[in-house]
């Protein structure tokens, strides 16, 4: 066989026959589909048809007489005047601003605490951080209505045995503050895991070149680590604003403690449900959680965007 021949068959043995080549990308493509078919058919049974239905509920309004007539959006500009909508809204917005930075501080020195790599006991730390999250919600906020309870409580106990006067933890003053509490309690270990594993993956040569110029370890996390997981802390900003305008089991269950504080819009998530099934306005509920949807994903834009805005500062 000649060098031309063999140059010229060459390609042919490497590539193989084109069209069995074919057959085994359609047929490997057909088999990617189906892999996640399951994800597509959940995802769009549980989350886009039920988005569907809901905002074409929203748009209609159910009366004693005429039955259900259509309304537009009169149901949204009667959410955007409705005093226990704007409300809770404004109550969750004010437990945003104060109980998010403070969680997120809290698990961002843990997070370069456990990094430095300094602390005793570290994977068991760790553990009694993180376990915290894995409590149910509504196991969480039983434990601690439990805990706050005026008559029963183990707090209220311990202070009239010292004989002090018990503090109300669920009053109209300290409800909000309690209920940041048992948030927090549930997910500084969550938050602080996110940030741990950014820190991780950071180059630790850039950390021992700081060391030789004499930089401390403060400075090392202030310059260094902080700016390096910008992004995981961006990202559990914006989870926590999102959970924060989704608060719903801690007034739900302490409202059987309080229920003359807790009113059933405490916060816009309860008023929906609420307005669903105890007060049968579903319409009504569909166009306030609508609403409520909206609010979250802008929140969430304006923080990715000052996030970005930031980040190209620095470059």
């Amino acid at each position: 066989m000649t060098a031309i021949e063999t140059t010229s068959a060459g390609p042919q043995r490497r590539g193989g026959n084109p069209q069995k080549r074919r057959s085994i990308e359609k047929r490997q493509a057909i088999s990617a589909y189906l892999f996640i078919l399951p994800f597509f058919v959940v995802f769009i049974a549980m989350l886009i048809i039920p988005l569907l239905y809901s905002g074409y509920l929203s748009l209609f309004q159910t009366k004693l007489v005429g039955g259900e007539t259509f309304a537009g959006l009169e149901n949204y500009i009667r959410a955007l005047t409705d005093i226990g909508f704007l409300t809770g809204l404004g109550r969750v917005a004010l437990f945003m601003v104060i109980q998010v930075p403070i969680m997120l501080a809290i698990a961002l020195f843990f997070a370069l605490a456990f990094d430095s790599g300094r602390v005793r006991g570290m994977s068991v730390m760790r553990l009694l951080i993180f376990i915290p999250y894995a409590v149910p919600g509504v196991v969480a906020t039983l434990m601690w209505g439990y805990l706050y309870g005026l008559d029963f409580g183990p707090i209220s106990q311990a202070f009239r045995a010292l004989g002090l006067t018990a503090p109300n933890l669920l009053s109209e003053q300290n409800v909000l503050g309690s209920m940041m509490n048992i948030v927090a309690w549930s997910f500084i270990g969550y938050n602080m895991i996110i940030m741990f594993a950014a820190l991780r993956s950071i180059p630790h040569e850039l950390f021992e070149a700081a060391e030789l110029d004499g930089a401390s370890e403060w400075r090392i996390a202030w310059s260094i680590k902080i700016p390096a997981i910008r992004p995981a802390i961006v990202l559990t900003v914006i989870f926590s604003v999102i959970g924060s305008f989704q608060l719903f089991n801690e007034p739900s269950l302490l409202r059987n403690l309080a229920p003359t504080v807790i009113n059933s819009s405490f916060t816009p998530n309860f008023y929906a449900y609420n307005l669903a099934f105890t007060n049968s306005d579903v319409n009504y509920a569909a166009a306030v959680a609508f609403l409520l949807g909206l609010i979250i994903a802008v929140f969430s834009y304006v923080v990715q965007i000052i996030s970005q805005k930031k980040e190209g500062t620095r470059s």
